[in-house]
C-alpha cells in the first residue's frame, strides 16, 4: 500500500478549513491578537507566512482531517451513543477534542501550550463563532485544531523572534 502523498494532505486539510468557514485570515488574526503586544512591528504578513509553515506540517494536516471529519460525522448523527452525545454537546469533560489539538502543539514547544489555553479560555474571533451552538454546526474539534494552529504558528514566531535577535 502505497503513502498519501503530502500535496494531497496539504489539499485537503485546507479544503476542509475552507469548507467549514475558517480562512487563514481568521487565523492570522489570532496569531497577531497573541503576538501584536510582543513584537510592536509584527505584520499580518508574517503571521500569514508562519501560519502556512504549520499547515504545512504532516501532523497538523492529519489532525484537521481526522477532527472535521468526526464533527461532520457528528452533525450527521453517525458516532455511536454516548460518544455522539458528548461530542455534539461539546462536553468539558470529554477532553479528546484537546488531545488532538495536543499533537499540533508539541510540534513548536511549550510557548504554544500557554497560547492555546489562553485563547482557548477567551475565544476571541473565528473561535467564538466556531464555538457558537446556535449555527447548528458541530466543530468541537476544529475550534481547538484552529486554537492550536494558530498557537503553534505565535509559537513559531516567538521562536524566529528570538533567534533573528
Amino acid at each position: 500500500m502505497t503513502a498519501v502523498r503530502n500535496s494531497d494532505l496539504h489539499s485537503t486539510a485546507l479544503g476542509l478549513l475552507q469548507k467549514r468557514g475558517v480562512t487563514v485570515d481568521d487565523i492570522i488574526e489570532l496569531v497577531y491578537f497573541l503576538q501584536q503586544d510582543y513584537y510592536p512591528k509584527l505584520t499580518r504578513e508574517e503571521c500569514r507566512m508562519h501560519i502556512h509553515e504549520v499547515l504545512k506540517k504532516r501532523e497538523v494536516q492529519n489532525a484537521i482531517i481526522t477532527g472535521v471529519q468526526l464533527d461532520l460525522l457528528a452533525e450527521q448523527g453517525m458516532l455511536m451513543e454516548p460518544l455522539q452525545q458528548m461530542v455534539k454537546a461539546d462536553e468539558g469533560l470529554y477532553g479528546v477534542d484537546e488531545v488532538i489539538a495536543l499533537s499540533i502543539l508539541n510540534v513548536y514547544g511549550s510557548i504554544g501550550f500557554t497560547n492555546y489555553g489562553y485563547i482557548d479560555k477567551i475565544k476571541p474571533g473565528i473561535l467564538a463563532k466556531l464555538n457558537d451552538k446556535q449555527s447548528g454546526k458541530i466543530h468541537t474539534f476544529l475550534d481547538d485544531i484552529v486554537g492550536a494552529i494558530a498557537a503553534s504558528s505565535a509559537s513559531r514566531l516567538a521562536h524566529s523572534q528570538f533567534h533573528a535577535d
